[in-house]
């Protein structure tokens, strides 16, 4: 509890800011002095010291080249605790201009040697504006001020501490992870790990794990660095070692984890699937802190991912599932203290300064690692949904004001609705899509809403008993939207769970999705630069004209449009698998009674359609021999008049030629096309 200061002590802190003004340097340095010790320990008096404007004086002082440099030691040493206090102080003074001092002062300090005071206090400072997350990177990432921070990462052990953590957090962009690299920060990492001091190599990890981070190239070139003949690789599988403290062991286990997500490491690597998978396993057991758990599950979740190997070995491992369930259980006790002291990665973000939070972090974290684990086995998917109180932890978390919480819910229902079993029995049961729906509807967080959408496409498969349901909800007009938003993830997303929903879908449906699109619409989906919404709005409009009635129906009310739809395709500059999806919609259109004629009638389109024939890639051979059979079948009212013209053009000779080819599905499909023929 802090004592509210006398009217002596206001009148004495006013004497000592007036002397900080004085031209008298002993005066200025005494005051000083003073100011330290008042701001040491004293968050009130740091916030106050900060509205008096003391600050930008303070500034005046380092930048003085008069100035003497044990006056300027200690104006760092009174930066460095005002940063020290709230993140709110430590933003003023970053918005009072101490950041470009700072650097300019510490470019002016030797780099060589032990390193003077002055250097080390501007480090320290330095240090902790960026660990209060409230200052930008370095301006520009100026190579030659980098590459000065490095060389006094080297000497001593005070300065590497602070110079791994600048890194550490300021280290946002692939661009600077590269810059970092370039500038020799992966050799400095490399040498901080073999540091004697704990509290040297435990930053140095979180710089290492700062610059793997989704970035291919960097990690390649980190897991190839080496100090004192031992690879960076082997440098963590040591300091994940039991007996290192628990911090380390995750920090280190997490740095193995992006150097693999980054594609350095592989799956199958021992130091991967035997060491971090391991260890990190190790630290969810219940004996472990909160802070230990989360970020351990957490980790966890993203290194078994995308691994189909490294999710079965973590479903073996240690009763994995079960510890996860406790996850889902436990409550914060009521006499629960915050963690002192403790180092997460900065690439986290995770705050334990609130116990009451920590359920939520717990559910969270479990979500995600069930999420992992069901990705891609169905065993595991069937042991991870038996689980006790899952389903009614996703229900209720898909409901959750937090919205990381809810992201994890629906991470582990989008992987547990990848299960026909389960779509038809366990999501249906909760009736998971209710809430999914509101989510989508209420949302403003993108990555949120593209989640959830990935998800209803799985609950709009026409074997999910779900998706009755979900049109009545008014799917139809809300997925049309979500077809209009910039995300391309989205846009992807809804024409998916569209191409779904109209998968033998009856005519009323595939008439609202047309009537909710738009013809406008679907043409600017076609233009689309991601080829994958181009697919799947190829797929949309096959599923949309099948069965023949509805072929005729759809056809004789936008077959204009859409036929140039398909020349725009077959015109354009695609490849051939677009292509092929563009012919299988004229064989469907083919298919219909009354639908033939747009194609009949459209000389170019038949044509294009001999030129596919004989093209070299023989699925566009398949397609287009497909679509020709559709014309022509000899059963069906004008198959006559069809086969003449058709004939005439030169399309029976085609068909012959083709008979000498040695693909037995084209084969096949010719032959049937020429048996048409009367």
């Amino acid at each position: 509890m802090e004592v509210l200061p006398t009217c002596m002590d206001v009148e004495h802190s006013r004497v000592y800011i007036d002397q900080l003004y004085s031209n008298d340097s002993q005066k200025c340095f005494q005051a000083v002095s003073e100011l330290k010790f008042a701001v040491i320990g004293s968050v009130r008096e740091k916030g106050s010291i900060i509205e008096q404007g003391v600050v930008v004086r303070l500034l005046q002082i380092l930048r003085a080249p008069e100035l003497d440099i044990l006056l300027k030691t200690e104006v760092a040493t009174v930066l460095n605790s005002l940063a020290k206090g709230l993140p709110e102080h430590a933003a003023a003074l970053v918005q009072a201009g101490l950041l470009p001092v700072l650097w300019e002062q510490l470019e002016s300090c030797p780099s060589g040697g032990s390193g003077s005071a002055y250097t080390q206090m501007l480090l320290c400072c330095l240090r902790s504006i960026y660990r209060q997350g409230c200052a930008p990177p370095p301006p520009a990432w100026d190579q030659k001020l980098l590459s000065s921070l490095i060389q006094h990462g080297y000497h001593p052990p005070s300065n590497q501490e602070c110079v791994a953590n600048i890194l550490a957090h300021a280290c946002k962009t692939n661009e600077q992870q590269q810059q970092l690299v370039d500038a020799g920060g992966a050799d400095l990492v490399a040498c901080l790990l073999c540091s004697p001091v704990s509290r040297v190599q435990l930053p140095a990890l979180h710089c290492l794990t700062a610059m793997c981070f989704n970035n291919e190239r960097v990690s390649s070139i980190i897991a190839t660095k080496s100090y004192g003949g031992k690879a960076v690789p082997d440098l963590l599988v040591g300091l994940m070692a039991r007996d290192r403290p628990r911090d380390m062991q995750l920090a280190a286990a997490t740095a193995l984890t992006f150097l693999h997500r980054a594609g350095a490491l592989s799956a199958d690597d021992p130091r991967i699937i035997y060491k971090t998978l391991q260890c990190l396993v190790r630290m969810c057991r219940r004996d472990r802190e909160v802070w230990e758990r989360v970020e351990a599950a957490n980790t966890l979740a993203y290194l078994t991912e995308v691994s189909t190997d490294l999710q079965r070995t973590a479903a073996m491992t240690d009763h994995l599932i079960h510890t996860m369930n406790d996850y889902l259980k436990d409550t914060t006790p009521p006499n629960a203290s915050v963690p002192q002291g403790i180092s997460v990665s900065p690439v986290s973000c995770r705050q334990y300064d609130n116990p009451s939070t920590w359920p939520e972090l717990m559910v969270g974290a479990a979500l995600k690692v069930y999420a992992s684990l069901g990705a891609n086995d169905e065993d595991i998917r069937q042991r991870v949904i038996k689980t006790d109180v899952l389903m009614n932890t996703i229900v209720t978390s898909l409901s959750a004001a937090s919205p990381p919480v809810q992201l994890a819910a629906v991470r582990c229902l989008h992987s547990l609705s990848r299960s026909v079993h389960t779509l038809r029995t366990t999501l249906q049961d909760h009736v998971v899509w209710r809430p999914l729906m509101t989510v989508l509807k209420t949302s403003n967080n993108e990555e949120l809403v593209t989640v959830s959408s990935s998800t209803l496409c799985n609950l709009l498969l026409e074997f999910s008993p779900s998706k009755e349901q979900i049109l009545d909800q008014g799917a139809v007009e809300f997925l049309c939207g979500l077809t209009r938003r910039p995300h391309p993830g989205l846009r992807l997303n809804a024409v998916w769970a569209l191409m779904n929903m109209a998968f033998q879908a009856e005519h009323r449906v595939k008439v609202s999705i047309l009537h909710h699109l738009g013809t406008d619409q679907i043409f600017r989906l076609l233009s689309d630069t991601d080829v994958h919404i181009l697919m799947k709005t190829l797929g949309l409009l096959r599923n949309l004209l099948s069965t023949k009635g509805h072929i005729d129906q759809i056809m004789q009310c936008h077959g204009k449009e859409i036929m140039q739809a398909i020349i725009l395709i077959l015109e354009g500059e695609h490849s051939a698998e677009v292509k092929e999806q563009a012919l299988c919609i004229l064989a469907n259109i083919a298919d219909g009674d009354i639908a033939k004629s747009a194609i009949m009638s459209n000389e170019d389109v038949l044509k294009k359609l001999m030129n596919y024939m004989v093209i070299p890639n023989v699925k566009l051979q398949i397609a287009a021999t497909f679509c020709i059979s559709n014309l022509i079948w000899n059963v069906e009212e004008g198959a006559a008049e069809r086969q003449n013209k058709l004939r005439e053009m030169g399309v029976y000779k085609l068909l012959q030629n083709l008979m000498t080819t040695t693909d037995t599905g084209l084969f096949d499909k010719v032959k049937t096309a020429l048996q048409q023929f009367h």
